[in-house]
């Protein structure tokens, strides 16, 4: 049985529209919120099993993990110890852990990953651990509204004339597309004997400068949009001004900082082991775009 957490969310979405269309056989398990939308599980023509709970709580984990051989855990990176601790207790033997490349960054809370990925590592070092962990760490997530990244560079450029770009928008990113990284979970998953035990970052097809990406937003709106460049000191101290008047409500802090740092990342594993070719990005955000224009 595939025990699967984070299915209802975005990446999770394009997850099981993967498993939906390749018919997959088994028996799932999937672990979903109360308030979650559920109708495409319910829809989906699968085996599927919904479990309502909480994955803070150790000891439901451990009862949902009775009688499962592989894991998919998609929802949130720290909770990867405590899934690892509890697949190991039961014997489980495979776990798919949905990272982040913000492990690489110069940065506390995005770098936060680096630890957890140390206690997954620490936790299968034992050489009798059954249990063979694959890492997969997306960059920056892209591909419909849903998303937390794009939907909003697109909202803010249809919305002003003259926006603001950190640096001039000439630091590297490599946005990947929701819907590529749910074809490379379902291919990762179904080839266990290439990429068990091992760690895949999953970026876009290149390298793109933020102000090529603001470009393209404006010009797939039909904006005439000007952008001026503004030195990163200056964006973090407004943004720490605004964390000290909002009393720590709003802290983007970390978030401009990021936007000076370079976030490009090879995907040369992935492709290598299990043929990982990304849309361009060029494809992906015009996708993006007419859905936010006919909504």
């Amino acid at each position: 049985m595939l025990l699967v957490t984070g299915i209802t969310g975005h990446t999770g979405r394009y997850f099981l529209k993967e498993l939906i269309a390749h018919k997959y056989e088994g028996p799932i398990r999937c672990i979903v919120r109360e308030t979650s939308d559920t109708s495409m599980l319910d829809n989906s023509g699968l085996d599927i099993e919904k479990v309502y709970g909480d994955l803070n709580d150790k000891e439901f984990i451990r009862k949902v993990m009775s009688g499962i051989d592989s894991i998919m855990h998609i929802y949130n990176i720290h909770h990867s110890p405590m899934i690892v601790e509890t697949a190991i207790e039961n014997n489980v033997k495979r776990a798919i852990l949905v990272h982040t490349t913000g492990i690489y960054s110069n940065f506390k809370y995005a770098s936060q990953g680096y630890t957890i990925e140390k206690k997954v590592s620490e936790l299968t070092s034992d050489p009798n651990c059954l249990t063979k962990v694959t890492i997969v760490r997306p960059t920056m997530i892209y591909g419909d509204l849903c998303d937390s990244n794009m939907s909003k560079f697109i909202k803010m450029i249809d919305k002003f004339r003259v926006m603001p770009v950190i640096n001039g928008g000439r630091s590297l990113i490599q946005p990947v597309n929701a819907r590529d990284l749910g074809k490379a979970f379902y291919t990762v998953l179904t080839s266990p004997e290439k990429t068990a035990g091992k760690a895949y970052d999953l970026s876009g097809e290149k390298p793109i400068q933020m102000i090529e990406v603001f470009k393209m937003i404006s010009d797939n709106l039909n904006k005439k949009t000007t952008f001026v460049s503004v030195p990163l000191s200056f964006g973090v101290v407004l943004t720490q001004i605004a964390k000290v008047l909002t009393l720590g409500k709003i802290d983007y802090v970390e978030r401009v900082q990021r936007m000076g740092e370079d976030r490009s990342y090879p995907h040369v594993e992935a492709k290598k082991d299990f043929n990982y070719r990304p849309m361009s990005f060029e494809e992906g955000i015009e996708i993006e775009v007419n859905q936010y224009l006919k909504k």
